[in-house]
């Protein structure tokens, strides 16, 4: 019998060595694949973190185009606070700007104390039951007043605690809009309805007709969704100066010659979308001014960041 075979595995061994082989195999491309798609993800995250990153710079870019054109000396040519929608490129990014001068919206605070018509009608115009947009107006005004006497329908100390609450009305003015979901009768989903509609930045309790986003004109009286979107359809077919074809009024309200900023504080959402449809949102209310300590010639009252997808 030859060396070669005495070397020659059995049958058996051989099929258990061939299964090993498999096996091995097996794991190797199990291994590599996992990698690879680690390696993939990995890949993608930081694109997406770098898009991202870009999206956020072209966003802020447009906060500061958007002072940059409310600051012009020329009322003709600034950017109007009416919440239209101004385009750019920057880089990669296609960016939008919209402006709302603050007048054009309700003071929380001057509602509050004044005439409760215009938020009754605020409430009511965004599917509130007249009774309830009632008696949640006087729980605005309770939360502001001084006192701690419940206005007729509202809401002081006593009724916060039989709703299970531990808080009471603050007795104070709102220090920001986001304040008024902490009102007793709010939810969070009225709040995000009424929400674009308020400041309290203006001082006015009527919102300028000139420059109120639809939520606000739709609280003005015997106004309807039509007219409100009427107006802001023929508000934004005119360029700062022009003169609208018609000198009617709309529902009562006359627009009247628009003019390019009429405050000194904007709200500005500006949005960056990246070619592959990363995008982020910034919603900032600004006021206008000399050059601050920070070296800018606005101020920022508030800052939200949005969306990022």
């Amino acid at each position: 019998m030859s060396a070669r075979s005495h070397m020659r595995l059995p049958r058996r061994e051989r099929g258990l060595a061939f299964v090993l082989v498999l096996w091995v195999v097996a794991m190797l491309t199990i291994l590599l694949g996992s990698f690879s798609l680690i390696a993939r993800t990995e890949n993608l995250q930081a694109r997406h973190m770098f898009d991202t990153t870009q999206a956020r710079y072209a966003a802020e870019a447009g906060l500061n185009l958007a002072a940059y054109e409310l600051r012009k000396s020329d009322p003709m040519l600034r950017w109007i606070g009416d919440g239209r929608p101004y385009a750019f490129g920057f880089g990669e990014a296609q960016v939008e700007v919209r402006i709302t001068d603050e007048s054009g919206k309700i003071d929380l605070n001057g509602a509050a104390m004044g005439d409760p018509t215009t938020l009754i009608n605020l409430f009511m115009a965004r599917g509130v039951p007249q009774d309830k947009a009632e008696s949640l107006a006087a729980a605005v005004k309770d939360w502001v007043d001084p006192d701690d006497e419940a206005s007729l329908n509202g809401a002081e100390v006593s009724e916060y605690r039989a709703a299970g609450l531990s808080y009471g009305p603050a007795n104070a003015q709102f220090n920001t809009v986001s304040e008024l979901q902490q009102v007793l009768g709010m939810n969070y989903e009225l709040y995000t309805k009424v929400e674009p509609a308020l400041t309290i930045y203006s001082g006015q309790q009527t919102p300028n007709a000139q420059y109120a986003p639809l939520e606000a004109l739709e609280s003005m009286p015997d106004m309807t969704p039509e007219c409100a979107q009427q107006i802001i359809q023929q508000r934004q077919a005119m360029n700062a100066g022009d003169v609208p074809v018609s000198n009617e009024p709309i529902c009562g309200v006359s627009v009247g010659a628009v003019a390019g900023g009429g405050g000194v504080t904007y709200s500005v959402q500006s949005r960056a979308k990246m070619p592959n449809g990363t995008s982020t949102t910034l919603d900032a209310t600004i006021r206008m001014g000399g050059v601050n300590t920070a070296g800018r010639p606005f101020v920022i009252l508030r800052w939200r960041d949005g969306e990022t997808s």
